[in-house]
């Protein structure tokens, strides 16, 4: 055994919905950020097992996602969670833990406070050398972009709690726009449509699993178009079962308020713009990363109303988890990494 098995490189993508870590170059874990703990506050699940459990708990289990809109809001919740997924990854006997070189992904609009707090778990939970890199950075350089080049491109990463929206040039973030509208926002969207327009009480699982089937941008696709969703739950008022199906028009239309947000955000980015890169970003196009590029119809939408071409990115959910990756790989190359 060699001296440098005593080390271990992670590449984490901490986020809202989920958690991707990298290892070897390849993805190890891709699960949800829930954690399940009991009343000593003792890890019981985390990832998978825990999500199946969530808003199904009894009173001496707690599932908690430690994060919301991007940042750590249960600090002990997140340290176990992380704790939890990291062993995942080591399989195998050992006799002690390796220690941790770690790159880890966060929102561009971070605090110092916030980033002290995503070190300081990782820090709990193992890591010995600990990197930072900003979300729409680290997209860029997963979907193969060339970061370093004298050249704006610009990045739109719609994650679970935050959309990040970054211009990109010589290594460095130019112009950005980070706002608390993403993935978990339409999903509550849908929930409180859903309750005044049909009566019905959905769960968050519910609400995401609606947004999956039918979720839309737009209220006419040409293409993909998705079945009626049948939706069961009780009636707010007659506690009575209820079955109501929907379609994507539905939800198309009780999406849209929060979707123009975005739209707002990603051309206010574009206005800080200098008009070098902003030519640039016309010939180039705007590239859609995070699982809110998956929406029906969001490229077709922002594409109309910007008058830019925007490209959805192979595999978005991932394209965060794969930067951090290679940005692991090129630490000395990368002078954006945050120590």
């Amino acid at each position: 055994m060699g001296f440098f098995s005593f080390t271990q490189e992670l590449a984490m993508d901490l986020g809202t919905a989920n958690t991707i870590i990298i290892s070897d170059g390849k993805i190890v874990v891709n699960e949800p950020s829930v954690v399940a703990l009991d009343r000593n506050d003792k890890m019981i699940a985390v990832g998978d097992k825990a999500k199946l459990m969530y808003e199904k708990t009894n009173k001496n289990i707690r599932t908690i996602r430690p994060l919301r809109d991007g940042v750590i809001a249960d600090f002990n919740a997140c340290e176990q969670m992380m704790r939890g997924l990291i062993k995942k990854v080591h399989t195998g006997t050992r006799l002690f833990s390796p220690s941790l070189r770690m790159v880890i992904g966060v929102p561009s609009g971070s605090t110092e406070v916030e980033l002290r707090a995503v070190r300081d778990s990782a820090e709990h939970a193992g890591g010995r050398d600990v990197y930072l890199i900003f979300e729409p950075m680290a997209a860029a350089v997963g979907i193969g972009l060339d970061v370093m080049a004298p050249e704006g491109n610009m990045i739109v990463d719609i994650g679970g709690g935050t959309t990040e929206i970054a211009v990109i040039s010589l290594g460095g973030i130019v112009s950005n726009n980070s706002i608390k509208i993403a993935g978990d926002d339409l999903t509550a969207d849908i929930q409180d449509y859903m309750r005044r327009q049909h009566n019905v009480k959905v769960s968050e699982r519910m609400a995401e699993r609606i947004k999956i089937h039918v979720g839309s941008a737009l209220t006419d696709l040409d293409e993909n178009i998705p079945e009626d969703y049948v939706v069961h739950g009780p009636n707010c008022i007659t506690a009575l079962p209820m079955e109501i199906p929907v379609c994507y028009q539905e939800i198309a239309h009780c999406l849209d308020k929060s979707i123009s947000r975005i739209e707002a955000a990603v051309l206010s980015a574009l206005e800080e713009t200098p008009p070098e890169l902003y030519a640039d970003i016309v010939k180039n196009g705007i590239y859609l990363t995070g699982g809110g590029a998956l929406l029906r119809g969001l490229d077709k939408r922002l594409e109309a109303k910007i008058n830019i071409p925007f490209h959805i990115a192979d595999e978005p959910l991932l394209s965060v988890g794969k930067g951090t990756g290679k940005a692991l790989d090129n630490v000395e190359a990368y002078p954006f990494l945050m120590r």
